[in-house]
């Protein structure tokens, strides 16, 4: 619950500070700016840290000078209203789950630019689909790793070489506190191995109405191997890694004990959190007397499971050494023997020499199992057909919910300005909801565009400001620096790029038509200019080439300022690239691109996507809301496949994208390119956000796991 009695604009402002909920609030967000500026960007907008250098006198004079008593009463009002409202839909139809709620394990967090303990699209998933809980007031909680280091902050060399940096988090300027137990006391939990016990701290974050739950290995009773086991997210070998898992896993579920928090539903967000229901099969064969097999039955039940993958490298997998080690200690109290406890993670379980998954463990624990788009449950349902040979391929029980992106979190304050015109009144309490949006076809296009303009406006300004500190930090001559600040055309067709630079997503692609490429960048009439930016897996040389291919082509004479790479992609970045461009350009080799939610963002904003028809864009497109490329056909030769995705890019840029975007009125209005927009936020921005995607979990998976209906279960 809110504080309701906070008096002083320091304790006010303090208060908002201390709880996410101000990150997806664009008139909170603007009340920090004011104060003051420079500070606000220097220290990555985070509001907890900014008040750090402000006592109480010193706040109150800067608040008086800018008038902003008012706003900031507003504010407080407002999140206070937010706190204690009760009339939500997840208070109506969160049904069984309003007694003990669902808890949704994931291996990152993507909440603020500010808090980095996410590498990219599973944790800003699992952000916005906290935030979406907390709008709608579904009775979810968040359990995850903190990470001392985070992700690593990417910096690229003269030469174009991806290099890694892990600067130290800061914890006491992190609105974040020691999670209490039902004693009162901090949680400690541990979780034993067969030669060491792991210790870990329990942090509470505040995300709205969500509580999210981190643990911490950095504490006094580790040795140091062990208390630098949550300091990077994805980083160390396998050791490592089932060694985190165990902790989310193993460790979560025993911090929601501590707590007093038992779960009615156990969300695995990928397989990484796999561990979690055996901890659960333990408590309830000890507090109720059952057998392993009865207690897997019953726990299973109350499973929900998010595969995110159709890559098979994506898919953790441990050798019978590495499982023994680290939840043979968990399997002795289950009463299983080492064969029994791997045969829980092999497809076969006879089959001895098959290493033992995360994916299948979480399958053979959870009631539901969803892909997270339509083309990637059939591509899952092939994948993992083997786990029910009983079964045939369209039988086997792997749903979909498509994912989706929180609207508040990713929409620009100057279109929700537009939004609350055209839309009606309250339209963001109901996004998920397809005729809250109908009346968008109407918003006059002047307006539209101008919109779009401004924040493309913005995007420029930012990048150029990018580019040069970028420039500066590679020793670049000042003469080379200056040139930097005139850099990108906002009146040129301006296509983003940015996602992880694996080898899969081809962020070279339209560059096989070299020449091509080159007429379309410098073309005198009508001149196209890319963004890219995204990081590769510091073990990942493949994608390091791509990105450096890249780089270097943004130093040639023929492309500086028309082709632009920004270091170090984060939410902040992610932010203003999806606001501002006018084309998303996403090219995967079908089908390996499970679901994207970078496109939905670009939606939201006004701009158009240029895709291939994988992931959300295969059900998304429907000829006059953006572009295809292709017709999502897949060859099975992958050079040819390659080759021919490159040629319908190239065609569909220089025949349908370019042309439609230069084609202007008497009013320099692109009127078709309009259309496109407003078909688009009409026809997709019910469908694929965080609202509509949190509402079919609640109705579709949670309920019936949380019912403890029959179900037909391994």
């Amino acid at each position: 619950m809110a504080e309701k009695y906070n008096t002083t604009v320091h304790e006010k402002l303090s208060a908002l500070a201390s709880n996410f909920w101000w990150s997806w609030q664009p008139d909170i967000t603007n009340i920090f700016r004011q104060i003051d500026p420079l500070l606000w960007s220097q220290q990555r907008h985070n509001p907890f840290k900014m008040l750090r250098e402000y006592d109480a006198d010193k706040l109150e004079k800067r608040i008086s000078d800018l008038a902003l008593h008012s706003s900031i009463n507003r504010a407080y009002r407002a999140w206070q209203e937010y706190m204690n409202e009760e009339d939500t839909w997840g208070n109506i139809q969160g049904g069984v789950l309003q007694h003990r709620p669902v808890a949704y394990f994931s291996a990152e967090f993507g909440i603020h630019e500010s808090f980095p303990i996410y590498s990219g699209g599973l944790g800003i998933l699992a952000g916005d689909h906290l935030k979406s809980a907390s709008d709608l007031g579904a009775p979810l909680i968040g359990v995850g790793l903190y990470y001392d280091e985070g992700y690593f902050i990417q910096n690229i060399n003269k030469d174009g070489w991806q290099e890694e940096s892990y600067p130290t988090l800061d914890k006491s300027v992190l609105p974040i506190r020691e999670a209490l137990g039902v004693d009162g006391k901090p949680v400690m939990i541990n979780v034993p191995t067969r030669n060491e016990t792991i210790h870990a701290k329990v942090w509470e974050v505040d995300v709205g109405r969500i509580k999210l739950y981190l643990l911490d290995t950095n504490v006094q009773e580790n040795a140091e191997e062990v208390r630098d086991l949550t300091a990077r997210l994805y980083g160390g070998d396998q050791r490592i890694r089932i060694r985190q898992e165990i902790l989310l896993g193993i460790g979560g579920a025993r911090a929601l004990t501590a707590m007093g928090i038992d779960p009615r539903v156990i969300h695995m967000n990928e397989g990484h959190s796999a561990f979690a229901p055996l901890e659960f099969i333990r408590l309830r064969m000890q507090a109720d007397g059952l057998s392993f097999d009865d207690a897997m039955r019953e726990v299973a039940r109350s499973g929900v499971f998010t595969t995110h993958t159709p890559v098979p490298a994506g898919h953790d997998r441990f050798d019978s050494g590495l499982v023994e080690e680290h939840v043979g200690p968990l399997a002795d109290q289950l009463g299983l023997n080492h064969e029994g406890l791997m045969a829980l993670g092999r497809v076969d379980p006879q089959n001895h020499s098959e290493t033992f998954c995360m994916t299948v463990l979480a399958f053979k624990l959870s009631r539901k199992a969803n892909a997270v788009s339509n083309l990637h449950g059939v591509v899952s349902r092939s994948m993992w057909s083997n786990l029910w040979p009983w079964r045939g391929e369209d039988e086997i029980p792997i749903g979909h919910i498509t994912n989706g992106v929180h609207v508040p979190t990713w929409l620009a304050a100057q279109m929700r300005a537009l939004y609350d015109r055209i839309l009606p009144l309250d339209w963001h309490k109901h996004t998920g909801e397809p005729e809250v949006w109908s009346s968008f076809m109407e918003v006059d296009p002047a307006e539209l565009w101008e919109t779009h303009q401004s924040l493309k406006n913005r995007l420029i300004i930012y990048a150029r400001s990018c580019a040069m500190q970028q420039a500066e930090r590679r020793g670049a001559p000042k003469e080379q620096v200056a040139k930097l600040a005139d850099i990108l055309d906002p009146k040129f067709l301006t296509i983003g790029f940015a996602r992880r630079f694996a080898p899969y997503k081809r962020a070279d692609l339209v560059l096989r038509d070299f020449e091509n490429f080159a007429k379309l960048v410098n073309s005198s009439t009508k001149p196209v200019q890319f963004i890219f930016a995204g990081k590769a897996h510091p073990r990942d040389d493949n994608g390091k080439v791509i990105l450096q291919k890249i780089f270097k082509l943004t130093q040639e004479d023929r492309f500086r300022g028309r082709v632009l790479f920004l270091d170090n992609y984060d939410i902040n970045l992610g932010r203003h690239l999806v606001q501002g461009v006018d084309v998303w350009l996403n090219n995967p080799r079908r089908p390996l691109e499970a679901s994207g939610t970078s496109g939905q963002k670009v939606v939201l904003n006004g701009g158009l996507n240029c895709s291939i028809l994988d992931g959300w864009w295969a059900e998304a497109f429907d000829g006059a809301n953006g572009f295809a490329i292709g017709p999502g056909r897949v060859h099975s030769n992958v050079e040819i496949q390659d080759q021919r995705d490159a040629e319908n890019l190239m065609s569909t840029l220089v025949d349908e994208v370019i042309p439609m975007y230069y084609a202007r009125d008497k009013d320099d209005l692109p009127q078709e390119w309009i259309y496109r927009m407003k078909r688009a936020i009409r026809s997709l921005g019910w469908r694929f956000n965080a609202d509509r995607m949190v509402m079919d979990y609640v109705t579709q998976t949670y309920i019936p796991a949380g019912g403890g209906t029959s179900s037909e279960l391994f």
